[in-house]
Order: C-alpha cells, then structure tokens, then sequence
C-alpha cells in the first residue's frame, strides 16, 4: 500500500498511535475531522478489518456449520447482494471474530468473502484448519491484496453515488466483476454511523481515495472513527471483544445468529443461555465526565472493594460533551446506574445501556 501510504503522507497524516504505522490516526485537525464526519462526508483508510475468500467445491455447506447467521445467496449478474454479519465460536460458545458474509462475485465460482477483524484472523486461519475440510472449501488470506476505505457522514451517500453510480441501501454491489477479478466491492456500512465501505485491490486504493476525494469526501483519520463508533455503542473485537467473550455478553445475539438454522460450532452453549441460563457481565455505554481513564481501569460501587466492571474503549466525545467509553459491568447494576472510577472512591461513572 505504499502509494496510498505517500498520498495520505501528503494529507498531513499523522500515524502515531496505530500499530501497523500506516493508518492515520488524525490530519492535524481532529475537531474538524469530527465535523466533516458528522456534517458532510470524511474518507477513512481502515486497517481494523481484513478480506477472506472461502472458495472451492462447497463453502457455503461448509460455512453453515461454523458461522453463527445464515449465509447469503450469491448475488447473481446483477452484482447486487446480501451482507450478513455474524460471528464464529469454539465449541465452549467464545467469540473467534466477529465477520460480515458475502459473495465476492456474482456467483459461487468466485467464492464467499468473510470481512473481519484484523485482530481476529490469524485465529480465524487456525479455526479453520480445524473446522474447514479442504476438500470442499479452502480460505484465502486476501489482506495483502485488498484494502478498505469507509465513506462517513450524512453526505457520503451522495459521494459515493457519485464515485461509483451505486451507493446500496443495504448490501453490497460488486464492480467490474468485484475483489476476485480486481474490481471494487461498495457496502452499506454500521446503520447506527452512516457509512459506507469501499473494497479495492491494494494498487487501486490511493486513485480510488482520489476519486472520493473530486467528489467531495475529506481525509478523516482513525481517531474520529473510533470516536464515532463509541458514541453509537458499537464493540470492535480486539477492542471490546476478544478469544474469551460469550457473544452473548456483547449484546450481538440479536444481530449475528439465526437461531432457526442447523448446527453450528459452539451453538449448543449459546443455546443453553438464551433459553435456561444469563451470563454475568454485560457490555455497557459509560459516562465519564471530565475524568479520563484508560481502557482496561476498573469499576467499583461507592465506597466497595469488588470489581463490578472495566473499562474497554474511551474517547472524548463532542456529541455527549464529555469522555465516554464502553465496558463490561456485572449484571446485578442495571442501567441506568452509577459505579465508581479505580476505587470504590474514585469519581462517578454513568452506567447506560448500549
């Protein structure tokens, strides 16, 4: 990626902060960043998610029986397709990612791409050579071929229809034959930030930002989007959710399981809670005032010594006027409550639910 690396450097990009050294973590004016994303439209390079191609004699049979949701229907000549999001479990019903399903051409020949988290697919590649049979499906690792940019703001609707002739209500539209013959994949991103993303061969993403950029999208860096993502109470695995949450906890199980489809890995345990069981923590919007913690602090009840929560995301948020972040908090503290920062004499956090 380097030719997007040198364009964004010529944005005035600042990269600290960010693990691969290559995704901006602001361009000098993070305030007006948060404008540009929240009244018009901001172009944001992501490195959180990454591209997987599952192809070969039967991926989508073999899928049914790892992923949580049901998988789509190719998309056909129309190019217009199904996105579903969902997560993959071990068998003791812990999260490996969580993952969006679609076709990355319009039929199974090209296979079905799983978006997910950079964090998570190593452990995806691994769960996969336990689960996936080779003979019928076989995983491509495309993270070094493609890369995401993500349109936001109430303007990126018209930026990307302008950009692409498309811009999908929901779903996801492939063109020039999408990612499997080195075109463009255009999805409807998160419903709760208004979005849309952008999959692009890694040699074609700085003319594709270019693009965005004549029609009027503005560099926005990985700063705001987080703090955007927080504000809506959106978890990021690696982030809010890692190799040890139940989904359950997270508050997904209403949006990445079909609990009408078969068997698949990890389903009896979600089973057992969903119907005769409740897990401890759940995660939960915080409110931090003018304090500012750091992800990983704990909660306390005032004046206790039991941890009754901790803290996993924190950003400073010009829609709430405060610091804000999400957490896990023990179940007996039902929102809208209050615990305590560090101590059980530490200032006041509000408990709110997601």
């Amino acid at each position: 990626m380097g030719g997007l690396h040198q364009l964004l450097q010529e944005r005035g990009a600042i990269f600290a902060g960010q693990g691969d050294g290559r995704t901006p973590r602001h361009f000098g004016d993070p305030r007006g960043e948060y404008r540009t994303a929240t009244e018009s439209c901001g172009v944001v390079h992501r490195a959180d998610r990454r591209l997987l191609r599952v192809h070969g004699r039967a991926p989508r049979q073999m899928l049914h029986g790892i992923l949580t949701n049901r998988i789509p229907e190719p998309p056909g000549r129309a190019g217009r397709g199904e996105a579903v999001y969902g997560a993959m479990l071990t068998p003791k019903g812990r999260m490996v990612t969580d993952l969006t399903t679609l076709w990355l051409g319009a039929g199974e020949r090209e296979g079905l791409g799983l978006d997910v988290a950079t964090s998570g697919h190593a452990a995806v590649l691994g769960h996969f050579t336990r689960f996936l049979p080779p003979r019928f499906a076989r995983v491509d690792d495309l993270g070094g071929r493609t890369g995401l940019l993500t349109l936001v703001g109430p303007g990126a609707e018209r930026v990307v229809r302008a950009a692409f002739a498309t811009a999908p209500a929901a779903g996801y539209g492939l063109l020039d034959g999408g990612p499997a013959d080195g075109g463009l994949l255009v999805a409807r991103g998160q419903e709760e930030v208004p979005s849309w993303n952008v999959w692009a061969p890694v040699g074609d993403v700085a003319d594709v930002w270019r693009r965005l950029e004549t029609r009027g999208a503005a560099p926005v860096g990985w700063a705001v989007w987080e703090t955007l993502r927080i504000e809506a109470g959106l978890p990021a695995f690696g982030v809010d959710m890692d190799e040890t949450t139940i989904p359950v906890e997270a508050g997904l199980v209403d949006r990445a399981f079909d609990h009408d489809k078969g068997c698949y890995t990890g389903q009896e345990v979600i089973v057992r809670i969903r119907h005769r069981g409740r897990v401890n923590w759940h995660l939960r919007a915080l409110r931090f005032g003018d304090a500012a913690p750091a992800a990983g602090e704990q909660l306390f009840e005032a004046e206790g010594t039991r941890v009754r929560g901790r803290v996993t995301s924190v950003a400073q948020s010009p829609r709430f006027g405060q610091a804000i972040g999400l957490g896990y908090v023990r179940r007996e503290v039902e929102p809208p409550g209050v615990l305590r920062l560090g101590s059980g004499s530490g200032p006041e956090v509000g408990v709110e639910q997601c």
